[in-house]
């Protein structure tokens, strides 16, 4: 056999990042809107990978885009190549400048004075923060986008040192007109037939913390409206077409809204995360911060 023949193709991670986009998607359309690429060209650059595997791995269908059994085996393996692509890329940065990271956090917490006292005890160090959305907050440190992250459990931890900073109480939010609206506490018993926002491809543990479904009697959390974003959730709570539950809202929340807390179920749990076994002393550092500095307490 010759040596052309034997030899295993030369994967091209760009191609790569397309066909997990497309498969994630589930529609072209979409995956070239994430990836700032034209259809015509996605769709030339998935062709591509696919001779070079000798597979075709996503059909088109009137109802979007599926993968072929090809691609259902190739797309965990294409998200371990892109993360270990990513993980190679970061450890070499990281030997190279090691005074440096990259401190992430999600909607409504806040890190300020955690990271000005890491920056005020390393002067040298290149301290960065950024906002991760709150369904990513695993893959952002397994993908090494950021170094620590502050969040709210649940979310996937495989992989990951969790530490629990602090608790913060579960409220109902509701509009200002609402029956309940202006109680001084309320129970699971004083909303169960209330419906409450799905959020479309959420993480089950986190659906299921959030609407609190199913309820201690076994019983299903109603149905409110589907949405794509978290962030939706208060506008059509102030529509008047379901309630939610929330935390760490004090003042935030917009004027046609109200929260009350919500008596007899488990506080939110807002965590320092970041990648197990990472050596970065900088991370250390920020840990040590962070249970110093972020209480909860404004």
């Amino acid at each position: 056999m010759s040596e052309s023949s034997s030899a295993p193709p030369d994967l091209d991670l760009r191609l790569v990042r397309y066909f997990t986009a497309v498969a994630e998607h589930r529609h072209f359309g979409r995956a070239s809107e994430a990836l700032h690429v034209t259809q015509p060209s996605l769709s030339r650059q998935i062709r591509r990978l696919e001779q070079q595997l000798g597979a075709r791995l996503l059909d088109r269908t009137p109802r979007g885009t599926v993968l072929t059994e090809a691609g259902e085996v190739f797309l965990p393996r294409a998200r371990a190549l892109l993360r270990s692509a990513a993980s190679a890329a970061a450890e070499t940065r990281a030997a190279a400048r090691p005074s440096r990271i990259t401190v992430g956090y999600t909607s409504g917490l806040i890190v300020t004075p955690a990271v000005r006292e890491l920056r005020h005890r390393h002067p040298d160090a290149d301290v960065r923060t950024q906002h991760v959305p709150w369904n990513e907050a695993g893959a952002a440190l397994l993908d090494h986008r950021v170094d620590a992250l502050v969040t709210r459990l649940p979310f996937p931890t495989g992989g990951l040192d969790v530490t629990v900073l602090y608790d913060e109480p579960r409220v109902l939010v509701v509009p200002l007109d609402h029956r309940l609206a202006g109680e001084e506490s309320v129970t699971l018993d004083d909303i169960a037939g209330e419906p409450l926002p799905r959020v479309r491809e959420s993480d089950p543990s986190w659906s299921a913390f959030w609407r609190i479904d199913p309820r201690p009697d076994g019983s299903p959390a109603p149905d409110g409206p589907l949405i794509d974003a978290v962030e939706d959730k208060f506008e059509v709570v102030a529509a008047g077409q379901a309630v939610t539950i929330s935390a760490g809202v004090r003042g935030g929340l917009r004027p046609d809204l109200t929260a009350i807390p919500l008596e007899g179920v488990e506080p939110s749990h807002v965590v320092l995360a970041t990648r197990a076994g990472d050596g970065n002393r900088l991370v250390a550092a920020f840990r040590k911060a962070a249970r110093a500095r972020l209480t909860g307490r404004p």
